[in-house]
């Protein structure tokens, strides 16, 4: 369970950092990276949105069992 947690919050670090840049400077780094809506980048978005659903899931469990 502790590497799922550090894989969850490292991709959802990614998906921060991106929509900062995207916010901050209209720079998209994983279009970048991988090319605009590429299958590659398409991954990437949906793997850092299922981290988070993921990660807001465990915090509601961890909440309700203490």
């Amino acid at each position: 369970m502790d590497t799922l947690m550090k894989v969850l919050s490292a991709l959802c670090l990614i998906g921060a950092l991106n929509w900062g840049l995207v916010g901050l400077f209209n720079f998209d780094l994983v279009a970048f990276i991988f090319g605009t809506m590429s299958v590659l980048s398409r991954l990437v978005y949906s793997l850092v949105g299922i981290s988070a659903v993921v990660l807001v899931i465990l915090a509601i469990r961890n909440q309700m069992n203490s």
